[in-house]
């Protein structure tokens, strides 16, 4: 690797960390103070570093335009596909990912029951927002402005004799869901069959997914399926580190 490049490097692995002064950027590499001075101001003219009027050197814009474009391009399906394989085989259970599209929850993958019973969802379908535990959660995730005309413009198709019916049930379930930050389908869906959802987040904290985990209740009832949500979580924020977030990003833990 170039001399040069690795200093360069190391200048913006350090100032990661904290800001820095040319003195200390130049006791750190073990150079002259002139050599360092050299690479910041190529740096600064492409915007990669900055310094304040005490010459303290920090990071500049740049890398922030770099880093949202790193995030963007990485693609929570494959990046979500062995956490969910693992929480697939660990549990035995049905494991959904949708995110939310032009108004939609749509399923984007998908890991049957390792026992024979299989749910109805495919892969590429949309998740009904009022009675599935990833459409509530991607709905909570939406700014609370939107919340009413998202509420109001659905059919509220009953499902089974649990399903919410009004819009304004609908509220109530999508600020229990912020508050909680998980969400539940008992048996609102299909009959018999209990869900769990979480949110993954991407490196801002913006919810950009959905996970969950369906059981049949011959297999496990509603209490057992409420005490696997911290591996569907564990799961969830597995998939969220991937893409860069930390729980530091969110404003207050628990909620969505």
């Amino acid at each position: 690797m170039s001399q040069s490049l690795l200093r360069a490097l190391t200048i913006l692995l350090s100032l990661g960390q904290d800001a820095r002064s040319l003195d200390q950027l130049a006791g750190e590499l073990g150079v002259h103070k002139s050599t360092v001075l050299r690479l910041l101001q190529t740096m600064e003219s492409q915007r990669f570093v900055t310094h304040d009027s005490q010459h303290q050197y920090v990071l500049g814009s740049r890398l922030f335009e770099l880093a949202n474009r790193a995030l963007e391009q990485r693609d929570v399906r494959t990046l979500a596909r062995p956490h969910l394989s693992t929480l697939n085989t660990t549990t035995g259970q049905t494991i959904h990912l949708a995110t939310y599209e032009s108004g939609d929850a749509i399923y984007i993958d998908k890991f049957d029951a390792i026992q024979s019973v299989r749910m109805y969802s495919r892969i590429g379908r949309p998740a009904p927002l009022h009675c599935t535990a990833v459409g509530k959660v991607l709905v909570a995730a939406q700014p609370r402005t939107e919340w009413r005309a998202i509420a109001e413009r659905l059919d509220y198709r009953k499902f089974t004799d649990r399903t919410i019916r009004t819009p304004e049930h609908y509220l109530a379930e999508l600020e229990l869901v912020a508050t909680q930050g998980y969400a539940e389908d008992h048996e609102e869906h299909e009959s018999f069959v209990n869900c769990i959802g979480v949110p993954v987040r991407n490196g801002t904290g913006t919810v950009v997914a959905a996970v969950s985990m369906s059981v049949p209740d011959m297999l496990l009832d509603h209490d057992q399926v409420l005490a696997e949500l911290p591996r569907v979580r564990a799961a969830a924020d597995a998939i969220s580190a991937e893409l860069g977030w930390t729980p530091s990003h969110t404003a207050t833990k628990g909620q969505l």
